[in-house]
C-alpha cells in the first residue's frame, strides 16, 4: 500500500497528501479491490470475486475482472470509464488514463484481451484490442484504436493504431500535447493534395484559352 500511494506522488503532481491520495483518487480504491478480488478468484470464489468487483465498479467507474492480472506500481489517473478484460495482463509501472478499455475481439475462448508490458502509457480514451501484446515503454496515443502487437519503445497514435516513433526522443508520460498528431498529418497532406489539383486544373485552363486564341 506504501509503494502504491508513493506511486500516486510521483505520478500526479496535483496529489498534495497522503489523506488526498487515499480519499479522492478512485484508481487507487479499484486496484487495491482487485487485488482481493484476484485472491478470492484464484481460491475459486469466483461468484464472490465478481460481486467486489461490480461493486467496486459502482463506486469507482473502473472496471476490472477479478481474473485480470495487475502488477506492481500500476497508476490508472482519474480512471472513470478505463475497463480490463478478463484475460488481460499488465506489467509493472504502467500508466493508463480515463476511458482506457483493455478488451476482447470477440467470443473467443482462452488468451482473448491484450497483454501491456512494464512501463506502457496508455492515454485518454485509448482502446487496445484482442490478444496482442503492448511492449515495454510503448506509448499509446489518445483516442487510439490497436488491435496489432506494438513492439517495445515505440509511440502508437491514430484509428487504426500506426507506429509513428520507434526508439526515438523520450516523451513526458503526462505530455500528451507531445504526441504526433494525426488528424494534422491528414490534413496537411489532403491540403498539399489539394493545391496540386489545383495548379493542374489552372495549367489546363491556360492551355485550353491558348487553342481557343489560335
Amino acid at each position: 500500500m506504501r509503494e502504491d500511494i508513493a506511486t500516486v506522488k510521483a505520478q500526479d503532481p496535483a496529489a498534495r497528501s497522503v489523506l488526498e491520495i487515499l480519499t479522492c483518487y478512485p484508481g487507487l480504491r479499484a486496484l487495491w479491490s482487485h487485488r482481493l478480488a484476484h485472491r478470492l478468484w484464484k481460491s475459486g470464489f469466483h461468484l464472490v470475486a465478481r460481486y467486489l468487483s461490480e461493486r467496486s465498479r459502482r463506486r469507482t467507474g473502473i472496471e476490472i475482472h477479478p481474473a485480470a492480472v495487475i502488477g506492481r506500481r500500476v497508476f490508472i489517473d482519474h480512471g472513470t470509464g478505463v475497463v480490463i478484460g478478463e484475460t488481460a495482463e499488465v506489467g509493472d509501472d504502467v500508466l493508463l488514463y480515463q476511458g482506457v478499455t483493455l478488451g476482447g475481439t470477440g467470443k473467443e475462448k482462452g488468451k482473448r484481451h491484450p497483454t501491456l508490458e512494464d512501463h506502457v502509457v496508455v492515454s485518454t480514451g485509448a482502446k487496445i484490442l484482442g490478444n496482442i501484446r503492448i511492449g515495454s515503454y510503448a506509448k499509446i496515443g489518445a483516442g487510439a484504436v490497436v488491435v496489432k502487437p506494438v513492439p517495445a519503445h515505440t509511440t502508437v497514435v491514430g484509428v487504426p493504431g500506426r507506429e509513428v516513433r520507434r526508439h526515438g526522443v523520450k516523451l513526458d508520460p503526462l505530455a500528451h500535447g507531445n504526441l504526433p498528431d494525426p488528424v494534422l498529418e491528414a490534413i496537411t497532406k489532403l491540403t498539399a493534395e489539394v493545391r496540386n489539383l489545383e495548379d493542374r486544373l489552372a495549367e489546363l485552363e491556360t492551355k485550353k484559352e491558348d487553342r481557343t486564341s489560335a
